[in-house]
């Protein structure tokens, strides 16, 4: 199952008093006949005269008393229950749309017919005339987004015969920003609609004011899709819609999540007169807040996720004694084998995703600029595929820790797939198309489109991870790896014109300090309390009778280990295995065949020394020397054309 995770998540809302029922919809049907001003008036006026014979005797005298048009009057918030009927505050004097923004419509929450008798005729606002207004001005709608906290506002059904698409991303409003995943769920909603649909319609997109939630979604769609800074879309935003957010924890929340410094100069605009006005109840006291929590709190609804997502990553196989000869028949470049977690990363225009072994997701806010655009601050990567490792340095003065990404390989580049090049293009094209443009960009940050961009706000910083040849892994193994500022427990051997190979890479090789040699099992505590080992033998969980676990220098019992994944040493001595650590970022344990791998690489036992031996007599071959004379050549003419 694939889980949607942010970083920066918040805590998950509190559960609705009065949850809604249906949050997405979509809907066809024919076109109807729309009501003019006229026509919807008079008919309005018909039904409330209906409704008032209905609700009294024939024998009681009946008494209608003229309605002061008065907000305050219409808005009594001075009650303790809650009134489902209560029209929003400030909601009868706040504008009722923006203008369009590319093909987003900002608007206040239309109010169903349930609430006429409370707002005056000539400032009624239901979904009858939205769709109306909009077709009058030379627009269609097919999307309608509500990010009200509530489903009382109005009914679907003029949606459904209009065939527009209904969404509901329920965001509570009250000291808090709408959360991250309902942000991602917005811009995915928007994204999509514009991806499908053949006709140019529009989508309409409302809170209950259409000003600090709407604001507040519509501004990181533009951040995702446009190259623009949180400065110019607030304004693009409060243009479109005056006065824009007017929440300044909104505003600081945009600024913060994408990294950027808030100028001096942008000031947060004023809570606007209709709002204002409608602050005090009738008793001159503070009222209820109805655009920061609108009664009916609610928890998220999860997307739906069909099939069995499977990581795609290239792994490794044990180097043994029959896959050592691989050294010597094909051309290998090595690097360190870092204790990390395994993470692919997809840059796309809207935000960077990590993609850990169990497929879950976590998007993080991080800036990948182009290569192509001469300048800085040019175009975003959008569908570029990396695979790396995610590792803590710890800082050998301060001590002070910090994550960071080591990329070692690239299997698409901007939506263009290239797992069939050679390894050595790959690597070469990672340092160009990523590494180089945003290294630029960081050292030029004051020259580009958004000279406030903080790359220090990032959760993590991003290097290529370094490949050298054969020659030099002596002293990789005895100077470089001791002074890592992070775990290393072994080497990885790279073939230099392999393409990208998906899942179980039988030419990808790895060698561990025999002391970490290490298999993933499944551990579980038996019915009998007996403890089992298992693994996995055609995706079924198999039980490896015979082996044992040893937990070492824990402090928890053996039973706090049941149904997770523990990876586990070898013990030559005792001939048993030892735990190391919980895997948290793995579902699965290792497959009967990797188990298989590793403990062939176990008894061949290749020592450091044995390995070493080996690798002197390789690069004293032939094959060996004369490739390193033409990588020499070839560098050496790189260099020379950049130059000129």
């Amino acid at each position: 199952m694939i889980v949607g995770m942010d970083l920066n998540a918040s805590p998950l809302p509190e559960d609705d008093e009065d949850p809604y029922e249906t949050h997405i919809e979509h809907y066809s049907a024919p076109e109807e006949h729309v009501e003019s001003a006229v026509e919807i008036s008079r008919r309005e006026r018909e039904e409330r005269r209906k409704r008032l014979r209905s609700d009294r005797p024939d024998d009681r005298p009946v008494h209608i008393s003229q309605p002061v048009i008065y907000d305050h009057f219409y808005q009594n918030r001075n009650s303790t229950f809650y009134d489902k009927s209560r029209i929003p505050p400030g909601w009868l004097d706040c504008p009722a749309v923006g203008k369009e923004i590319g093909c987003i419509i900002p608007s206040k929450v239309p109010l169903g017919e349930s609430y006429n008798d409370c707002v005056p005729p000539g400032k009624r606002y239901s979904f009858k005339q939205a769709v109306h207004k909009q077709e009058v001005s030379g627009r269609k709608l097919g999307l309608v987004i509500d990010l009200t906290n509530t489903s009382r506002y109005y009914q679907t059904t003029d949606l459904k015969k209009k065939g527009i698409k209904h969404v509901k991303i329920q965001c509570r409003g009250r000291d808090a920003v709408p959360e991250n995943a309902s942000v991602n769920t917005f811009v995915y909603e928007v994204s999509q609609f514009l991806l499908r649909q053949k006709s140019n319609k529009y989508i309409l997109v409302h809170c209950t004011h259409g000003h600090n939630r709407t604001g507040y979604m519509i501004i990181h769609y533009l951040m995702r899709t446009q190259p623009m800074s949180v400065t110019q879309a607030i304004k693009f935003f409060s243009e479109a819609r005056p006065p824009g957010i007017y929440k300044p924890d909104y505003i600081d929340a945009l600024y913060a999540f994408y990294h950027e410094r808030r100028p001096e100069s942008l000031v947060c605009p004023p809570t606007p007169e209709w709002k204002r006005s409608s602050d005090l109840d009738l008793n001159g006291e503070a009222a209820v807040d109805d655009d920061d929590d609108d009664d009916d709190d609610g928890a998220p609804t999860a997307l739906p996720v069909r099939g069995h997502a499977q990581f795609p990553g290239s792994h490794p196989v044990s180097l043994n004694r029959d896959n050592l000869q691989l050294l010597r028949q094909r051309y290998y470049y090595a690097t360190w084998k870092a204790d990390g977690t395994r993470y692919m990363m997809l840059i796309t225009i809207d935000g960077c995703y990590l993609i850990d072994r169990s497929f879950n997701i976590r998007r993080v806010q991080m800036r990948f600029p182009c290569r192509h655009n001469k300048g800085v601050g040019g175009m975003s990567h959008h569908l570029t595929l990396l695979d790396g490792e995610m590792i803590i340095d710890t800082l050998p003065d301060s001590r002070k820790q910090e994550r960071r990404y080591l990329i070692y390989d690239m299997m698409v580049l901007n939506n263009e797939p290239i797992i069939e090049r050679p390894f050595y293009e790959r690597w070469k094209m990672l340092e160009k198309e990523v590494i180089e443009p945003r290294n630029y960009e960081r050292h030029n940050i004051y020259q580009g489109r958004n000279p406030y961009y903080r790359f220090d706000l990032e959760p993590f910083r991003v290097r290529r991870k370094d490949f050298w040849l054969l020659s030099t892994v002596n002293k990789v193994l005895k100077e470089f790896i001791p002074k890592l500022s992070h775990e290393a427990d072994g080497l990885i051997f790279q073939g230099w014109d392999d393409p990208y190979v998906p899942r179980t890479h039988e030419g990808l090789l790895k060698w561990k300090y025999a002391q970490l040699n290490s298999v993933d099992f499944l551990f579980e505590i038996g019915s009998d309390d007996r403890e089992q080992l298992f693994l996995h033998e055609r995706g079924r969980k198999k039980l490896m009778e015979g082996n044992t676990v040893e937990f070492r220098e824990v402090s928890d019992h053996p039973p706090s280990f049941s149904g997770k994944i523990i990876e586990c040493s070898w013990d030559p001595d005792r001939q048993g295995w030892v735990y190391m650590r919980i895997r948290t970022d793995k579902s699965t344990p290792n497959d009967i065949n990797t188990y298989r791998k590793v403990m062939q690489s176990i008894n061949d036992n290749i020592t450091e020394e044995i390995l070493l031996n080996e690798i002197n007599e390789i690069i004293r071959l032939p094959m060996y020397a004369d490739r390193i004379r033409m990588d020499s050549k070839a560098h050496l003419h790189t260099n020379s054309a950049r130059r000129r």
